[in-house]
């Protein structure tokens, strides 16, 4: 009878777990789908707050603890794209200036953050900014930062871009500028979901 009686226990409280399970599971779900919106917005907001992609990234990977340092690597993940007509005119560049092309992952520890295609005018940098973007992962902003560039925003969409690979939450283009107005970059950033975990 006991043994019985202990079987009959264990069945019952088996069951009022899964019917509690039942109740809360829905809420829990539904506070997973809120989250990952704010945490978006929140994101977002930091990439506003900064002309630099890069200082912003790196805001980002320090508060979320993502890496200890938290420094943002540039690590190349593709060839030479030439520069469109369009990426020409919002660079202000004729068609036989020369425009270099670097496409890289932006890395905090093992994190990918961003995938970025990133068209620049190496005859607005100094020699040695042109070397370290060609031999180094140093991020291209933290490489200009002291040129005091500023950002001019283009496109921002929440998703993926056509220029963006799957998994992109969160898609932007923009040119960076020089504080004279002449342009040193035309990039196309492409967030991962990895800055909203």
């Amino acid at each position: 009878m006991r043994g019985a009686g202990g079987t009959r226990l264990r069945v019952y409280a088996r069951r009022d777990l899964i019917r509690v399970g039942a109740l809360f599971l829905p809420l829990l779900l539904a506070g997973c789908a809120t989250l990952a919106p704010q945490r978006l917005a929140t994101f977002e907001a930091a990439l506003a707050a900064q002309d630099s992609a890069t200082a912003a990234l790196g805001q980002w990977c320090a508060a979320r603890g993502l890496a200890d340092p938290p420094t943002i690597r540039a690590v190349l993940t593709g060839g030479s794209r030439p520069a469109s007509p369009a990426i020409r005119a919002a660079l202000g560049v004729s068609p036989d200036e020369a425009v270099a092309y670097r496409q890289v992952a932006l890395v905090c520890g093992d994190t990918v953050l961003s995938r970025a295609e990133n068209w620049y005018v190496p005859a607005r940098l100094t020699a040695d900014m042109n070397r370290t973007l060609e031999h180094t992962t140093t991020p291209f902003g933290a490489v200009v930062a002291p040129l005091g560039f500023r950002r001019e925003r283009g496109t921002a969409q929440r998703g993926r871009a056509p220029d963006c690979p799957a998994g992109t939450v969160l898609s932007h283009s923009a040119v960076l500028r020089l504080p004279d107005g002449r342009a040193i970059s035309a990039v196309v950033e492409c967030y991962t979901a990895e800055n909203l975990r």
